[in-house]
C-alpha cells in the first residue's frame, strides 16, 4: 500500500506543531544556509512580519548544487531531532527560483478550500445540485 500523498504545509505551520512526526509533507522557502558535512539546509520564508525556518535534513538528495538565496520546494518527512526540534528528510529537493511566492500560496490555499469542500461532500453534507 503506498503512503498518503504529501500535503503542502506552509513553512510556519512546520515549526507550529501542526504536522506530525513521520507524515509526509510539501513545503518551500528560501535557501539560508547548507551545511553539506552535516547534511543539513536551512529553509527561511517570512509570513506576518517574522522570519521562519525550517531545517531540512538533505542525506537523500545529496549530492545537489546549492544555490544560496534561491527558493527550493521539498517533499519529505517530518521528523524530531535532538539538535532542532523538528525537520524534514528530504526526498525530494528541487530549486524553484523564479516561482511567484503570493502565487503559491494563494494556490495552496485554493487547494485546501478544495479538498475541504470535498471532504464536506463525501461525509453526508447535500450539494445544492442534489436537492430535490
Amino acid at each position: 500500500m503506498l503512503p498518503a500523498a504529501a500535503v503542502f504545509h506552509f513553512p510556519w505551520e512546520i515549526n507550529s506543531g501542526a504536522v506530525k512526526d513521520g507524515e509526509s509533507v510539501r513545503t518551500f522557502g528560501r535557501l539560508v544556509c547548507y551545511q553539506p558535512e552535516e547534511s543539513r539546509a536551512t529553509l527561511s520564508a517570512h509570513h506576518a512580519a517574522n522570519e521562519h525556518t525550517v531545517v531540512i535534513h538533505t542525506l537523500f538528495v545529496e549530492p545537489f548544487n546549492p544555490i544560496l538565496g534561491a527558493q527550493y520546494l521539498v517533499l519529505g518527512e517530518i521528523e524530531n531531532a535532538e539538535e532542532v526540534d523538528v525537520r524534514v528528510q528530504a526526498r525530494v529537493l528541487n530549486c524553484i527560483d523564479g516561482v511567484n511566492v503570493a502565487l503559491l500560496q494563494k494556490a495552496i490555499n485554493e487547494q485546501r478550500s478544495f479538498f475541504r469542500e470535498r471532504e464536506c461532500t463525501q461525509d453526508g453534507v447535500a450539494q445544492p445540485g442534489d436537492a430535490t
